[in-house]
């Protein structure tokens, strides 16, 4: 019985290894570690920061306070879809707060309940996208920036999403044709095209 939890335990911290190992086992390289973790899990396991300490021979606390210092980490299970709404200055006049309401209501959301249950949605709200010019802006798992939103128009992005799930196509997080749907908001799909039209890294213009 022993063997067999040690040997699904070696299997379960595989990857964390691999990626201790990429960075060469440094302690300065722990934020770049924790990173890549992250970005396997979705989150950061309390048992993996116990882990890398050990692997990096440093004392957790200093695994736990990094992770605990820097906003891109999140001890907490995180959804595969991240939904992030900015709620700066030029968003928040422009509606960006009917948009987390609405994503709350269609996710089943709260102040005390910012992930799904089957971890598929995390909703989180910015201070500041860089975008102001295309507001109210929603992104999604960072990579995809839809601009101009109304509340009618980001239902339907997050109708696509969990559609793409229930077809088992969820490798991305929403693809050029799902924008481009002709059922989708005019002015989304519009705001959309000119946003990707800049490309994903969305030039900021100040708040």
């Amino acid at each position: 019985m022993a063997v067999a939890e040690n040997e699904m335990f070696q299997r379960r911290f595989d990857k964390v290894n691999s990626i201790i190992e990429k960075h060469g086992g440094k302690v300065s390289n722990l934020i770049a570690i924790l990173q890549e973790i992250q970005a396997e899990y979705r989150y950061l396991p309390e048992e993996v920061l116990t882990y890398v300490a050990t692997a990096l021979g440093i004392p957790p606390a200093t695994v736990y306070g990094v992770a605990t210092f820097y906003a891109q980490f999140s001890l907490k299970p995180k959804g595969k879809y991240i939904i992030k709404v900015c709620d700066g200055t030029a968003c928040h006049v422009r509606g960006s707060e009917k948009l987390r309401y609405m994503v709350r209501e269609k996710l089943g959301l709260d102040d005390s309940k910012d992930t799904t249950d089957d971890l598929k949605f995390t909703l989180e709200t910015v201070s500041c996208i860089g975008a102001c010019g295309l507001a109210p802006v929603v992104t999604v798992n960072d990579h995809e920036v839809y601009g101009q939103l109304t509340p009618e128009a980001l239902s339907i992005i997050l109708d696509q999403l969990v559609a793409k799930e229930k077809s088992g196509d969820g490798t991305s997080c929403a693809n050029s044709d799902a924008d481009a749907d002709a059922d989708a908001d005019a002015d989304a799909d519009a705001a959309t095209d000119s946003t990707r039209a800049a490309g994903t890294d969305v030039p900021g213009e100040g708040c």
